[in-house]
């Protein structure tokens, strides 16, 4: 099954990384959020990649030419031979295309529609979040049903403070909301071929196609409580990387099984 990835925006509120480079390309350890997002779904055996580029598109394409399996993957160097002892990307597919920067994310799909001529279902995400979602789960759910399409849907990772404010500017209630009380679209989209006949071009993904679906109540959303992290900001980097740095990643599926 192909996956499709989003990789073409800005990441202005990464700023301090995505002057340089774009966000998918931020690094958790040695390897940039891009790869542990295509790690896990190899793990699930979906090695098929269609990225949609954009900003700073020649950083991702160069990084992949000159991709060097031995940073991450053991290897013995026998007078100045080296043999890789396994290997990260040896098996993946990946389709780079260019779909603009400043894109919406539909367009952006509509954009390689051509790619995934043929596939009954597909998956899609952002280039920036992780998790240790079990995948089949919402490939089975949304293969089954009469659904267009799915999403992993999960709470956010943190709190904050919904504002009332009168007419008259004055603050009636400061409420702090907790991830308790609502949920999220999480990404891991599962999508059918069906999915373009609800689209047009400068739309949304998932403002007027999915509220198209939802009129027809043909879109599913599985929720999930367990670990799911984006990278919006510095302190979101940081964490993954922490987390990555004490063996403690739970997004590393490939490593448990």
């Amino acid at each position: 099954m192909k996956v499709v990835l989003f990789c073409g925006g800005l990441g202005m509120r990464l700023r301090d990384y995505s002057d340089k480079i774009p966000k998918p390309m931020v690094e958790i350890g040695y390897r940039p959020i891009l790869w542990h997002v295509m790690k896990y779904y190899a793990a699930y055996g979906h090695t098929d990649f269609i990225l949609c580029l954009g900003y700073k598109a020649d950083y991702i394409k160069d990084y992949f030419v000159n991709y060097d399996e031995y940073v991450s993957n053991d290897f013995v160097l026998h007078k100045g031979n080296m043999e890789l002892l396994n290997t990260d990307i040896n098996d993946w597919n990946i389709t780079f295309c260019d779909t603009g920067i400043s894109t919406c994310i539909g367009e952006r799909l509509l954009r390689v529609k051509e790619h995934l001529k043929g596939e009954e279902m597909f998956l899609a995400n952002y280039s920036d979040n992780v998790t240790d979602f079990h995948l089949p789960d919402l490939i089975s759910q949304v293969g089954d049903s009469d659904c267009v399409a799915g999403f992993v849907a999960v709470k956010p990772p943190h709190s904050f403070h919904v504002v009332d404010i009168g007419s008259d500017h004055r603050v009636r209630e400061l409420r702090e909301t907790k991830n308790s009380d609502l949920w999220v679209n999480g990404g891991y989209f599962v999508l059918k071929q069906e999915i373009f006949d609800h689209m047009n071009m400068g739309e949304e993904l998932v403002v007027e196609p999915f509220a198209r679906l939802i009129a027809q109540n043909r879109l599913l959303a599985m929720r999930y409580e367990g670990f799911w992290q984006n990278m919006d900001t510095f302190k979101d980097r940081t964490l993954l990387h922490e987390l990555h740095t004490e063996g403690n990643a739970p997004w590393q599926i490939w490593n448990k099984s």
